[in-house]
């Protein structure tokens, strides 16, 4: 039994473990605050992974944009599978561990 998470994502089609409760669409986590888009750079930890995203830095000095970037921790359920240098979705939820507040709810191909 999947549950609509309240954002247009593609449901996972792989089978969940049953006693995973991390999880948005078959556990109890449930979704708010920011979404964004990254590429996976770390997939070392278990059931985490880091992403980075490019973050735009204005100089106000030279009126130009400079290229930044931030790293973020996020969970992965167990019916999603991501590798590095995958594209994903992630989504804000509670606080699941010291640095890890976001969760994957999409792989873009």
């Amino acid at each position: 039994m999947t549950k609509n998470i309240g954002i247009p994502v593609s449901f996972p089609k792989k089978t969940p473990d049953v006693n995973d409760k991390k999880n948005p669409f078959n556990g109890t986590l449930s979704i708010r605050g920011k979404t964004f888009e990254g590429i996976v750079i770390k997939s070392k930890a278990k059931n985490t992974v880091v992403i980075e995203r490019p973050a735009p830095i204005y100089f106000s000095k030279f009126k130009r944009y400079g290229r930044g970037k931030s790293k973020i921790h996020a969970h992965v359920p167990t019916n999603i599978d991501v590798q590095e240098g995958n594209l994903v979705v992630a989504a804000e939820c509670r606080p699941l561990s010291k640095s890890v507040s976001f969760v994957v709810i999409e792989v873009k191909k």
